[in-house]
Parts: structure tokens; C-alpha cells; sequence
């Protein structure tokens, strides 16, 4: 009488090997991850996480932006030399909190943003695993995510970079003072334009924001290379959240000039910007390719503490939420 051989007791990570009670051909069974299906709470954690990233990019990044904004919206013939000059001119006239202003409306505003921002990114995550948190997306389904959230929040983001960038052209000397504070700002544009002038801008917010792919599909490509070098999460959080920003500031950033010296221009009639193809026509025939990098090197600086703190901050916070 045949007998069963005894069951292997040695298994591999990913299988088990059996012997048929038949035959002594060996019966290999594979062993899937669980399939983890995503809960209504787990899509509200990126919103969740996402307004103490907005918070955290406020504290480190809003001085950056500062004099970033200011040499974009001067030109390549402005009142700066560089941005080391903007920073001591602008101490010295103005005072150290000078490089906050404008920083009321992205205090609430950028905790919205990130809300939005990181809440649509989780829950298009979310999506492209079909609902199974245990699916591993591919480095281009983590930056089509990113494209989707940039799109999304540029609705949420346009009306708060713009009250920023007409307060922060505001200078000591009075002559561009128009505005007493991002209220007077905005009942000013209401005004002049209804509701709707609040998103001029909206073209340039959606093509700029568009280059989040570089950020999360770059995010989740150093994650990867850094993971090699065994760090803790925190750290590679930490790093690859610099780098991914320091990559799409890198490629974006052309077209934050054009957006922000679209939406700092004077409110006159005519516009001397009409649309942003007149924008990218003046900067190129006045200042050259140069002209569309004005600025970069403190938004280049400030990329990488500013977001790299940000997503460890979101990060650690969805870890929190995941555990409790």
C-alpha cells in the first residue's frame, strides 16, 4: 500500500513544496501577500497628514520664497544684484520678518494645499492598486499619481499664490504698495474682477503643478536606490524627499518665473501679460534663456530642506495613523 510522505516542513519565503500523494513529482504552492483592502479611513490619512505637511513647508520654506518671488518678479533689469543681495536688502530696509510676508495666506493655505495635494495623491494611489494597499505601483504609476494631485490642488492653490506673490512684491519703498494685508488684497481683485480673479493664474498654476510627476514618481525612484543602504524609514523619507524636490524644481521651475510674473503683474489695462505665451515671448526676447532661472538658486537651496522636512513630516504621521 502507497503512503503519503511526510510534508515538508522546510519553506521558502514565497513557497511551500509538497509531494502528491500519486506521483513524487513535486507540487509547488505559492503564497501571495494577504491582500489588504484599503478602509474609508484609510482614504482621509493623506488629507489628515497632509495639513501638517503644509504647516512644516510654511516654518522652514516661506523666507526662501521670499526673495525666490522677488527676483523672479523683478526681471533680469531689476533692484538685485542676486539672491545674497536680495536677502541683505531686504533685512536691512525691511527687518527679518519682512521675509514672511505674504505668509498668512499660505499658513492656512498651504495646510489646505498639502491637504489636498497629498489626500488626492494617497486616494489616486489608492486607485491604481484597486483598492489592495498591499499592490506595489511602479515608479510611473506613483508619478501619473502626482500628475492627477497637481492638477487637482492647483484649483486650491491659485487663488492663495496669488494674494502671496502681491503682498511679497510689496517693497519698503511704498511705491508698489497697493495692498494693507491678503483681506484688502482680496476684496481689492474681487472688486476689480469678481470672484473669478482670485484664479488668475490658474493656466500657469496647472502647468506648473503638472511637473509633479518629477516629485512623486522621483520620490518613490530614490526611495527605492536608497532602501539598498539598509537606512531607517525616517531617513530615507528624510533624503529622497529632497532630492525628488530638488528634481522637479530642477525641470519646473521655468515655468513658476512665467506664472509668477503673469500674477505680479500690475492690475492695469491692458495687461502688459495678456496670457502666459506673452510671458514666455518677453522674458526670452528680453533676458534670454537666463531669464527663465531667475531665482533658481534659493529655490534650488530651499527645495530640499523646505520639502524634505514636509514629507518626513507627512510620512511620519501616516505611519502614526497606519499603526493606530
Amino acid at each position: 500500500m502507497a503512503t503519503n510522505p511526510p510534508a515538508s516542513n522546510t519553506s521558502a519565503s514565497a513557497s511551500t513544496v509538497e509531494r502528491s500523494a500519486l506521483t513524487s513529482t513535486p507540487v509547488t504552492t505559492v503564497r501571495l501577500p494577504a491582500s489588504r483592502q484599503a478602509t474609508a479611513v484609510d482614504r482621509v490619512h493623506g488629507f489628515v497628514a497632509g495639513i501638517a505637511s503644509g504647516i512644516t513647508k510654511l516654518a522652514v520654506g516661506h523666507p526662501f520664497d521670499t526673495i525666490k518671488v522677488r527676483l523672479q518678479t523683478e526681471g533680469g533689469f531689476g533692484r538685485f544684484r542676486g539672491p545674497l543681495h536680495c536677502l541683505q536688502a531686504t533685512m536691512r530696509q525691511e527687518g527679518f520678518f519682512a521675509l514672511y510676508k505674504g505668509a498668512t495666506p499660505p499658513m492656512v493655505g498651504w495646510a489646505i494645499m498639502d491637504s489636498v495635494q497629498l489626500g488626492t495623491l494617497s486616494n489616486l494611489r489608492l486607485l491604481l492598486q484597486r483598492g489592495d494597499k498591499s499592490k506595489k505601483l511602479s515608479v510611473g504609476e506613483h508619478a501619473l499619481a502626482g500628475i492627477g494631485a497637481g492638477l487637482t490642488v492647483s484649483l486650491v492653490a491659485t487663488p492663495v499664490e496669488l494674494l502671496k506673490i502681491k503682498l511679497q512684491v510689496q517693497y519698503a519703498d511704498g511705491q508698489t504698495k497697493r495692498y494693507n494685508g491678503p483681506i484688502d488684497c482680496a476684496r481689492k481683485i474681487i472688486r476689480s474682477h469678481g470672484l473669478p480673479g482670485l484664479w488668475h493664474g490658474l493656466q500657469g498654476t496647472m502647468v506648473f503643478r503638472s511637473f509633479f510627476w518629477a516629485m512623486w514618481g522621483g520620490y518613490e525612484f530614490y526611495s527605492i536606490q536608497l532602501r539598498k543602504l539598509d537606512w531607517a524609514p525616517s531617513t530615507i523619507n528624510f533624503v529622497a524627499g529632497g532630492l525628488a524636490a530638488n528634481t522637479f524644481w530642477t525641470l519646473a521651475f521655468p515655468s513658476d518665473v512665467v506664472k509668477n510674473r503673469y500674477m505680479s503683474q500690475p492690475d492695469t489695462s491692458p495687461l502688459k501679460y495678456p496670457n502666459l505665451r506673452s510671458v514666455y515671448r518677453d522674458i526670452y526676447r528680453t533676458e534670454g534663456l537666463a531669464g527663465f532661472f531667475r531665482g533658481f538658486l534659493p529655490a534650488f537651496i530651499r527645495s530640499f530642506p523646505t520639502n524634505a522636512s514636509a514629507i518626513l513630516v507627512f510620512e511620519t504621521a501616516m505611519r502614526l495613523m497606519r499603526d493606530h
